[in-house]
Protein backbone atom coordinates (compact mmCIF):
# COMPACT_ATOMS: atom_id res chain seq x y z
CA UNK A 1 0.00 0.00 0.00
CA UNK A 2 3.07 2.38 -0.34
CA UNK A 3 2.22 5.65 -2.22
CA UNK A 4 3.40 5.91 -5.94
CA UNK A 5 5.53 8.63 -7.01
CA UNK A 6 3.10 11.39 -7.96
CA UNK A 7 2.66 14.64 -9.20
CA UNK A 8 1.99 16.39 -6.04
CA UNK A 9 2.84 15.84 -2.69
CA UNK A 10 0.45 16.03 0.06
CA UNK A 11 0.64 16.88 4.18
CA UNK A 12 -2.04 14.58 6.71
CA UNK A 13 -2.78 16.70 9.58
CA UNK A 14 -4.49 15.00 13.00
CA UNK A 15 -4.01 12.04 10.59
CA UNK A 16 -5.80 8.49 12.63
CA UNK A 17 -4.84 5.85 10.83
CA UNK A 18 -4.71 7.79 6.92
CA UNK A 19 -8.37 8.07 5.62
CA UNK A 20 -7.21 11.06 3.92
CA UNK A 21 -3.57 9.36 3.03
CA UNK A 22 -5.70 6.16 1.28
CA UNK A 23 -7.76 8.87 -0.74
CA UNK A 24 -5.08 11.33 -1.75
CA UNK A 25 -2.68 8.14 -2.33
CA UNK A 26 -5.63 7.27 -4.81
CA UNK A 27 -6.05 10.46 -6.60
CA UNK A 28 -2.43 10.05 -7.24
CA UNK A 29 -0.49 11.89 -4.09
CA UNK A 30 2.72 11.34 -2.57
CA UNK A 31 2.62 11.62 1.32
CA UNK A 32 5.30 14.05 2.58
CA UNK A 33 4.03 14.88 6.38
CA UNK A 34 1.54 13.39 8.73
CA UNK A 35 0.92 14.48 12.77
CA UNK A 36 -0.99 12.66 15.11
CA UNK A 37 -1.28 12.65 18.95
CA UNK A 38 -2.69 9.10 19.71
CA UNK A 39 0.48 7.06 20.17
CA UNK A 40 -1.72 3.89 18.81
CA UNK A 41 -3.04 4.93 15.99
CA UNK A 42 0.40 6.69 14.83
CA UNK A 43 1.46 3.38 15.04
CA UNK A 44 -0.95 1.84 13.13
CA UNK A 45 -0.73 4.77 10.29
CA UNK A 46 3.46 4.26 10.39
CA UNK A 47 2.41 0.40 9.77
CA UNK A 48 0.26 0.51 6.87
CA UNK A 49 1.36 4.09 5.31
CA UNK A 50 5.02 4.41 6.11
CA UNK A 51 6.17 0.98 6.77
CA UNK A 52 6.21 -0.23 3.05
CA UNK A 53 7.44 3.27 1.93
CA UNK A 54 10.76 2.76 3.73
CA UNK A 55 10.97 -0.66 3.03
CA UNK A 56 10.53 -0.01 -1.12
CA UNK A 57 13.65 2.56 -0.79
CA UNK A 58 11.22 5.57 -1.46
CA UNK A 59 13.10 9.23 -1.23
CA UNK A 60 11.30 11.49 0.44
CA UNK A 61 12.27 15.60 -0.05
CA UNK A 62 14.86 16.63 1.87
CA UNK A 63 14.72 16.94 5.99
CA UNK A 64 11.14 14.72 5.41
CA UNK A 65 11.30 11.87 7.71
CA UNK A 66 9.50 8.36 7.91
CA UNK A 67 7.62 9.16 10.74
CA UNK A 68 4.17 10.31 11.96
CA UNK A 69 5.09 13.88 14.01
CA UNK A 70 3.16 14.22 16.98
CA UNK A 71 1.12 17.72 18.38
CA UNK A 72 0.68 20.02 15.33
CA UNK A 73 0.44 22.83 18.37
CA UNK A 74 4.40 21.90 19.53
CA UNK A 75 5.19 22.10 15.33
CA UNK A 76 3.57 25.18 14.96
CA UNK A 77 3.95 27.22 18.26
CA UNK A 78 7.10 29.23 17.59
CA UNK A 79 7.82 28.37 13.64
CA UNK A 80 6.38 26.35 11.47
CA UNK A 81 7.95 22.84 11.51
CA UNK A 82 6.30 21.08 8.66
CA UNK A 83 7.44 20.82 5.14
CA UNK A 84 5.26 22.82 2.18
CA UNK A 85 3.02 19.99 0.33
CA UNK A 86 1.13 20.88 -2.52
CA UNK A 87 -1.84 19.56 -0.62
CA UNK A 88 -3.00 19.89 3.25
CA UNK A 89 -5.79 17.51 4.61
CA UNK A 90 -7.11 17.59 8.09
CA UNK A 91 -9.86 15.92 9.99
CA UNK A 92 -9.18 18.73 12.93
CA UNK A 93 -10.67 17.51 16.27
CA UNK A 94 -14.76 17.15 16.15
CA UNK A 95 -15.05 17.26 19.92
CA UNK A 96 -15.68 21.11 20.52
CA UNK A 97 -18.53 20.82 17.80
CA UNK A 98 -20.18 17.00 18.29
CA UNK A 99 -23.92 17.08 19.83
CA UNK A 100 -21.83 14.74 22.03
CA UNK A 101 -19.75 16.66 23.75
CA UNK A 102 -20.39 20.29 25.19
CA UNK A 103 -20.54 21.95 21.72
CA UNK A 104 -18.39 24.68 22.84
CA UNK A 105 -17.01 25.26 19.63
CA UNK A 106 -13.90 27.64 19.24
CA UNK A 107 -14.14 28.33 23.26
CA UNK A 108 -12.66 25.12 24.38
CA UNK A 109 -9.45 24.59 23.53
CA UNK A 110 -9.19 21.97 20.93
CA UNK A 111 -11.42 24.49 19.06
CA UNK A 112 -8.12 26.37 18.18
CA UNK A 113 -6.68 23.94 16.80
CA UNK A 114 -7.86 25.51 13.48
CA UNK A 115 -5.61 28.19 13.92
CA UNK A 116 -2.41 25.85 13.93
CA UNK A 117 -3.72 25.03 10.35
CA UNK A 118 -4.16 28.62 9.77
CA UNK A 119 -0.50 29.56 11.02
CA UNK A 120 0.53 26.78 8.41
CA UNK A 121 -1.13 28.43 5.67
CA UNK A 122 0.06 31.67 6.64
CA UNK A 123 3.31 31.09 6.32
CA UNK A 124 4.34 31.79 1.96
CA UNK A 125 6.98 29.22 1.97
CA UNK A 126 4.83 26.51 3.90
CA UNK A 127 1.03 27.35 2.60
CA UNK A 128 -0.24 24.36 0.31
CA UNK A 129 -2.14 25.22 -2.97
CA UNK A 130 -5.03 23.17 -1.75
CA UNK A 131 -6.72 22.96 1.24
CA UNK A 132 -9.32 19.64 2.16
CA UNK A 133 -10.59 20.14 5.80
CA UNK A 134 -13.11 17.31 7.16
CA UNK A 135 -15.25 17.57 10.83
CA UNK A 136 -18.86 16.71 11.98
CA UNK A 137 -22.00 17.56 10.17
CA UNK A 138 -22.91 19.82 13.57
CA UNK A 139 -19.83 22.43 12.63
CA UNK A 140 -22.54 23.65 9.88
CA UNK A 141 -25.62 23.21 12.80
CA UNK A 142 -27.37 25.95 14.36
CA UNK A 143 -24.81 26.40 16.99
CA UNK A 144 -21.80 26.83 15.18
CA UNK A 145 -22.64 28.01 11.91
CA UNK A 146 -22.95 31.88 12.15
CA UNK A 147 -19.94 31.79 14.46
CA UNK A 148 -17.30 29.25 13.65
CA UNK A 149 -18.03 28.18 10.35
CA UNK A 150 -18.40 31.76 9.15
CA UNK A 151 -15.02 32.17 11.07
CA UNK A 152 -13.14 29.66 9.41
CA UNK A 153 -14.43 30.42 5.88
CA UNK A 154 -13.21 34.50 6.71
CA UNK A 155 -10.18 33.53 8.16
CA UNK A 156 -9.41 31.14 5.24
CA UNK A 157 -10.37 33.61 2.77
CA UNK A 158 -8.01 36.74 4.40
CA UNK A 159 -5.66 34.16 3.93
CA UNK A 160 -5.86 33.80 0.25
CA UNK A 161 -7.39 31.08 -0.08
CA UNK A 162 -11.07 30.86 -2.20
CA UNK A 163 -13.40 28.79 -0.83
CA UNK A 164 -17.52 28.18 -0.15
CA UNK A 165 -20.09 30.38 1.69
CA UNK A 166 -21.71 27.09 2.57
CA UNK A 167 -20.47 23.87 3.95
CA UNK A 168 -20.27 20.92 1.99
CA UNK A 169 -22.15 17.97 3.52
CA UNK A 170 -21.54 14.82 2.39
CA UNK A 171 -21.64 11.30 3.00
CA UNK A 172 -20.54 8.10 2.12
CA UNK A 173 -23.93 6.41 1.76
CA UNK A 174 -24.87 9.06 -1.14
CA UNK A 175 -21.90 7.42 -3.64
CA UNK A 176 -22.98 4.07 -5.65
CA UNK A 177 -19.99 1.46 -5.32
CA UNK A 178 -19.05 2.24 -8.69
CA UNK A 179 -17.71 5.85 -7.34
CA UNK A 180 -16.14 4.45 -3.82
CA UNK A 181 -19.25 4.88 -1.91
CA UNK A 182 -20.19 2.73 0.78
CA UNK A 183 -23.36 1.74 3.23
CA UNK A 184 -22.86 4.16 6.22
CA UNK A 185 -24.76 7.33 7.00
CA UNK A 186 -21.82 9.37 7.70
CA UNK A 187 -22.71 13.09 7.15
CA UNK A 188 -19.40 15.48 7.40
CA UNK A 189 -18.53 18.87 6.95
CA UNK A 190 -16.24 19.20 4.20
CA UNK A 191 -13.89 22.97 3.38
CA UNK A 192 -12.45 22.90 0.46
CA UNK A 193 -10.02 26.09 -0.73
CA UNK A 194 -7.50 26.73 -2.74
CA UNK A 195 -4.89 29.52 -3.35
CA UNK A 196 -5.29 32.75 -5.65
CA UNK A 197 -3.94 35.38 -3.24
CA UNK A 198 -6.31 37.66 -0.54
CA UNK A 199 -7.38 40.18 -2.92
CA UNK A 200 -9.15 37.30 -5.50
CA UNK A 201 -9.96 35.24 -2.41
CA UNK A 202 -12.31 38.27 -1.26
CA UNK A 203 -13.57 39.73 -4.31
CA UNK A 204 -17.04 39.41 -5.24
CA UNK A 205 -16.33 36.66 -7.43
CA UNK A 206 -16.17 34.38 -4.45
CA UNK A 207 -18.68 31.29 -5.04
CA UNK A 208 -21.10 30.64 -2.58
CA UNK A 209 -22.23 27.15 -2.87
CA UNK A 210 -19.73 23.97 -2.17
CA UNK A 211 -18.94 21.34 -4.48
CA UNK A 212 -21.60 19.65 -3.75
CA UNK A 213 -24.76 21.44 -4.31
CA UNK A 214 -27.37 20.49 -5.87
CA UNK A 215 -25.70 16.80 -6.29
CA UNK A 216 -27.98 14.19 -7.02
CA UNK A 217 -26.24 10.68 -7.90
CA UNK A 218 -29.61 8.89 -7.71
CA UNK A 219 -28.50 7.06 -5.58
CA UNK A 220 -30.72 6.40 -2.03
CA UNK A 221 -30.00 4.78 1.41
CA UNK A 222 -32.46 1.77 0.21
CA UNK A 223 -30.08 0.77 -2.89
CA UNK A 224 -27.63 -0.73 -0.86
CA UNK A 225 -27.40 -4.27 0.71
CA UNK A 226 -24.92 -4.34 3.26
CA UNK A 227 -24.45 -7.98 3.35
CA UNK A 228 -23.52 -7.63 -0.91
CA UNK A 229 -22.02 -4.24 -0.85
CA UNK A 230 -19.75 -4.08 1.97
CA UNK A 231 -19.32 -7.41 1.73
CA UNK A 232 -20.45 -8.69 5.19
CA UNK A 233 -17.52 -11.39 6.14
CA UNK A 234 -19.02 -15.14 5.65
CA UNK A 235 -20.30 -16.49 8.91
CA UNK A 236 -17.16 -19.10 9.51
CA UNK A 237 -14.79 -16.71 9.38
CA UNK A 238 -16.05 -14.73 12.69
CA UNK A 239 -14.46 -14.83 15.38
CA UNK A 240 -16.48 -16.06 18.50
CA UNK A 241 -15.67 -13.45 20.18
CA UNK A 242 -17.34 -11.01 18.07
CA UNK A 243 -21.06 -13.11 19.00
CA UNK A 244 -23.42 -11.26 21.57
CA UNK A 245 -23.55 -12.48 24.90
CA UNK A 246 -26.34 -14.50 26.76
CA UNK A 247 -27.29 -11.49 29.22
CA UNK A 248 -27.66 -9.66 25.74
CA UNK A 249 -29.79 -12.04 23.70
CA UNK A 250 -31.90 -12.03 26.66
CA UNK A 251 -32.97 -8.78 26.66
CA UNK A 252 -33.15 -9.09 22.57
CA UNK A 253 -35.43 -11.58 22.97
CA UNK A 254 -37.58 -10.09 25.71
CA UNK A 255 -38.12 -6.58 23.42
CA UNK A 256 -38.91 -9.23 20.20
CA UNK A 257 -41.70 -10.26 22.33
CA UNK A 258 -42.89 -7.41 23.60
CA UNK A 259 -42.98 -4.90 20.43
CA UNK A 260 -44.50 -8.06 18.30
CA UNK A 261 -47.42 -8.17 20.03
CA UNK A 262 -47.92 -4.66 20.22
CA UNK A 263 -47.84 -4.82 16.46
CA UNK A 264 -50.41 -6.87 16.49
CA UNK A 265 -52.52 -4.47 18.29
CA UNK A 266 -51.96 -2.16 16.31
CA UNK A 267 -54.15 -0.24 13.21
CA UNK A 268 -53.56 -0.86 9.54
CA UNK A 269 -50.72 1.16 8.62
CA UNK A 270 -49.75 2.24 12.10
CA UNK A 271 -45.70 2.12 12.75
CA UNK A 272 -44.51 1.02 15.65
CA UNK A 273 -44.07 4.57 17.72
CA UNK A 274 -40.46 6.11 16.58
CA UNK A 275 -39.92 7.75 19.73
CA UNK A 276 -37.44 6.97 22.42
CA UNK A 277 -39.97 4.38 24.49
CA UNK A 278 -38.36 4.23 28.12
CA UNK A 279 -39.78 1.40 30.77
CA UNK A 280 -38.89 3.31 33.46
CA UNK A 281 -41.58 6.20 31.99
CA UNK A 282 -44.28 3.64 31.81
CA UNK A 283 -47.18 5.41 33.99
CA UNK A 284 -50.76 6.38 33.58
CA UNK A 285 -51.14 10.00 31.33
CA UNK A 286 -52.63 11.39 34.70
CA UNK A 287 -49.64 10.47 36.33
CA UNK A 288 -47.42 12.39 33.79
CA UNK A 289 -49.31 15.19 34.00
CA UNK A 290 -49.05 15.09 37.49
CA UNK A 291 -45.14 15.19 37.40
CA UNK A 292 -45.06 17.87 34.81
CA UNK A 293 -47.26 19.46 37.19
CA UNK A 294 -44.92 19.46 40.07
CA UNK A 295 -42.00 19.95 38.55
CA UNK A 296 -43.38 23.82 37.42
CA UNK A 297 -44.96 24.08 40.84
CA UNK A 298 -41.51 23.55 42.12
CA UNK A 299 -40.24 26.15 39.76
CA UNK A 300 -38.04 23.84 37.90
CA UNK A 301 -40.15 23.70 34.29
CA UNK A 302 -39.06 20.33 32.19
CA UNK A 303 -38.02 21.86 28.99
CA UNK A 304 -41.13 20.87 25.97
CA UNK A 305 -39.35 17.79 24.32
CA UNK A 306 -39.13 16.34 28.16
CA UNK A 307 -43.24 17.30 28.70
CA UNK A 308 -43.92 15.40 25.12
CA UNK A 309 -41.35 12.29 26.23
CA UNK A 310 -43.38 12.25 29.20
CA UNK A 311 -46.39 12.15 27.52
CA UNK A 312 -46.06 9.92 24.37
CA UNK A 313 -44.55 7.31 26.86
CA UNK A 314 -47.60 7.26 29.31
CA UNK A 315 -50.12 7.11 26.45
CA UNK A 316 -48.03 4.21 24.45
CA UNK A 317 -48.18 2.41 27.80
CA UNK A 318 -51.60 2.92 29.06
CA UNK A 319 -52.57 2.01 25.37
CA UNK A 320 -50.33 -1.36 25.76
CA UNK A 321 -50.30 -1.97 29.58
CA UNK A 322 -52.27 -5.31 29.04
CA UNK A 323 -49.03 -6.44 27.04
CA UNK A 324 -46.04 -4.44 28.84
CA UNK A 325 -47.27 -5.28 32.35
CA UNK A 326 -46.45 -8.98 31.27
CA UNK A 327 -43.05 -8.15 30.77
CA UNK A 328 -42.45 -5.97 34.02
CA UNK A 329 -40.40 -8.75 35.91
CA UNK A 330 -38.11 -9.48 32.47
CA UNK A 331 -37.09 -5.61 32.04
CA UNK A 332 -37.43 -4.67 35.97
CA UNK A 333 -34.05 -7.21 35.75
CA UNK A 334 -32.19 -4.86 32.73
CA UNK A 335 -29.45 -2.49 33.24
CA UNK A 336 -31.09 1.20 32.80
CA UNK A 337 -29.82 1.56 29.48
CA UNK A 338 -31.43 -1.38 28.56
CA UNK A 339 -34.83 -0.37 29.32
CA UNK A 340 -34.76 2.22 26.67
CA UNK A 341 -35.81 1.28 23.01
CA UNK A 342 -36.20 3.18 20.16
CA UNK A 343 -37.43 1.80 17.10
CA UNK A 344 -35.99 3.59 13.73
CA UNK A 345 -36.52 0.51 11.10
CA UNK A 346 -39.34 1.47 9.51
CA UNK A 347 -42.54 -1.23 9.65
CA UNK A 348 -42.93 -3.53 12.16
CA UNK A 349 -40.42 -6.87 12.11
CA UNK A 350 -38.32 -9.07 13.58
CA UNK A 351 -35.39 -7.68 15.52
CA UNK A 352 -33.41 -10.62 13.31
CA UNK A 353 -34.46 -8.41 10.27
CA UNK A 354 -33.16 -5.10 11.87
CA UNK A 355 -29.46 -3.81 12.67
CA UNK A 356 -29.37 -2.99 16.34
CA UNK A 357 -26.92 -0.63 18.55
CA UNK A 358 -26.48 -1.07 22.59
CA UNK A 359 -26.16 2.81 23.50
CA UNK A 360 -25.52 4.66 26.73
CA UNK A 361 -28.50 5.58 26.32
CA UNK A 362 -30.72 2.68 25.30
CA UNK A 363 -31.09 0.09 22.66
CA UNK A 364 -31.35 1.83 18.99
CA UNK A 365 -32.86 -0.44 15.99
CA UNK A 366 -32.47 0.92 12.03
CA UNK A 367 -33.15 -0.91 8.95
CA UNK A 368 -30.83 -3.67 7.64
CA UNK A 369 -29.80 -1.40 4.29
CA UNK A 370 -27.31 0.05 5.85
CA UNK A 371 -25.61 1.52 8.98
CA UNK A 372 -25.28 4.44 10.99
CA UNK A 373 -22.23 6.68 11.52
CA UNK A 374 -19.31 4.54 13.29
CA UNK A 375 -18.64 6.40 16.04
CA UNK A 376 -15.34 6.28 18.75
CA UNK A 377 -17.57 4.61 21.73
CA UNK A 378 -18.74 1.38 22.05
CA UNK A 379 -21.87 1.24 20.33
CA UNK A 380 -20.72 -1.72 17.43
CA UNK A 381 -23.26 -2.04 15.09
CA UNK A 382 -25.24 -5.30 15.91
CA UNK A 383 -26.60 -7.60 12.45
CA UNK A 384 -29.79 -9.14 14.03
CA UNK A 385 -29.76 -12.04 11.99
CA UNK A 386 -26.26 -13.10 13.15
CA UNK A 387 -26.55 -12.21 16.39
CA UNK A 388 -23.28 -10.87 16.43
CA UNK A 389 -21.30 -7.13 16.35
CA UNK A 390 -19.63 -5.93 13.12
CA UNK A 391 -15.70 -6.59 13.23
CA UNK A 392 -13.02 -4.60 12.83
CA UNK A 393 -12.64 -5.50 8.97
CA UNK A 394 -16.13 -4.96 8.21
CA UNK A 395 -15.81 -1.34 9.91
CA UNK A 396 -12.99 -0.85 7.87
CA UNK A 397 -14.69 -1.63 4.98
CA UNK A 398 -17.38 0.62 5.33
CA UNK A 399 -14.62 3.42 6.09
CA UNK A 400 -13.70 2.59 2.46
CA UNK A 401 -10.02 0.84 4.14
CA UNK A 402 -8.57 -2.01 1.15
CA UNK A 403 -8.77 -5.20 2.77
CA UNK A 404 -4.62 -4.75 2.43
CA UNK A 405 -4.68 -2.69 5.29
CA UNK A 406 -4.36 -4.10 9.02
CA UNK A 407 -5.13 -3.21 12.20
CA UNK A 408 -0.99 -3.48 12.75
CA UNK A 409 0.78 -1.65 15.03
CA UNK A 410 4.52 -0.88 14.86
CA UNK A 411 6.79 -1.21 17.74
CA UNK A 412 10.27 -1.41 18.95
CA UNK A 413 9.26 -5.17 19.40
CA UNK A 414 8.68 -5.64 15.62
CA UNK A 415 4.74 -5.39 14.49
CA UNK A 416 2.02 -6.34 16.93
CA UNK A 417 -1.89 -6.70 16.70
CA UNK A 418 -3.41 -4.02 18.16
CA UNK A 419 -6.46 -4.64 20.72
CA UNK A 420 -10.53 -4.82 19.05
CA UNK A 421 -11.22 -1.24 20.84
CA UNK A 422 -8.10 0.81 20.09
CA UNK A 423 -9.95 -0.45 15.97
CA UNK A 424 -12.88 0.45 16.53
CA UNK A 425 -12.18 3.89 18.01
CA UNK A 426 -10.10 4.97 15.29
CA UNK A 427 -12.66 3.72 12.63
CA UNK A 428 -15.29 5.42 14.69
CA UNK A 429 -12.89 9.08 14.06
CA UNK A 430 -11.70 8.13 11.13
CA UNK A 431 -12.45 9.95 7.66
CA UNK A 432 -14.08 7.89 4.74
CA UNK A 433 -12.34 7.25 1.92
CA UNK A 434 -14.63 7.50 -0.82
CA UNK A 435 -16.18 10.72 0.37
CA UNK A 436 -12.71 12.64 1.02
CA UNK A 437 -11.70 10.87 -2.48
CA UNK A 438 -15.13 12.43 -4.11
CA UNK A 439 -15.19 15.66 -2.61
CA UNK A 440 -11.52 16.63 -3.42
CA UNK A 441 -11.59 14.91 -6.96
CA UNK A 442 -14.71 17.36 -7.98
CA UNK A 443 -13.14 20.04 -6.30
CA UNK A 444 -9.89 20.00 -8.04
CA UNK A 445 -11.56 19.40 -11.59
CA UNK A 446 -14.28 22.42 -10.83
CA UNK A 447 -11.77 24.93 -10.74
CA UNK A 448 -8.73 23.27 -12.24
CA UNK A 449 -7.84 26.77 -14.15
CA UNK A 450 -7.15 28.58 -10.84
CA UNK A 451 -5.58 25.93 -9.04
CA UNK A 452 -3.11 24.90 -12.25
CA UNK A 453 -1.78 28.22 -11.71
CA UNK A 454 -0.30 27.28 -8.46
CA UNK A 455 0.04 23.33 -9.11
CA UNK A 456 -0.65 22.04 -12.70
CA UNK A 457 0.29 18.64 -11.00
CA UNK A 458 -2.46 18.45 -8.71
CA UNK A 459 -4.70 19.07 -11.14
CA UNK A 460 -2.59 16.52 -14.05
CA UNK A 461 -2.90 14.07 -11.29
CA UNK A 462 -6.77 14.15 -10.31
CA UNK A 463 -7.34 14.25 -14.21
CA UNK A 464 -5.54 11.15 -15.01
CA UNK A 465 -7.09 8.90 -11.29
CA UNK A 466 -9.77 6.92 -11.89
CA UNK A 467 -13.38 7.58 -11.04
CA UNK A 468 -13.57 5.23 -8.25
CA UNK A 469 -10.64 5.13 -5.59
CA UNK A 470 -10.78 1.41 -4.89
CA UNK A 471 -9.54 0.70 -8.40
CA UNK A 472 -6.45 2.07 -6.70
CA UNK A 473 -6.07 -0.53 -4.15
CA UNK A 474 -6.74 -3.59 -6.36
CA UNK A 475 -4.24 -6.50 -6.27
Amino acid sequence: MSSNAAGFTFSDLFAGIGGFHAALHAAGGRWVFASEIDKDAKAVYDYNWLRPLRESGAKLPEGVKFEVSGDIVELTESEVRVPRADVLAAGFPCQPFSKSGFQRGMDETRGTLFWNIAKILADPEKRPSVVLLENVRNLAGPRHRDTTFKTIVMTLRQLGYRTASKPAIFSPHLLPPSLGGRPQVRDRVFILAHYVGRDRAESKECFDDPITAGLDLKWRKTDWNLRRDLPLLPQQRVERKYELESAELKIIDAWDRLLAEVAQRLEPGERLPGFPIWYDDFRSPAEAEDMIDAAELRGEPYPRWKRDFLRKNAFFYWRHRAVIDRFRPELDSFPPSRRKFEWQAGDAKPLSETIMHFRPSGIRVKRPDYVPALVAITQTSILGDERRRLTPRETARLQGLPDSFEFMQTTDRGPIKQRDAASYKQMGNGVNVGAAYYVFREYVLAHSNEISRVSPQVVESVKSCPANPDERFQP
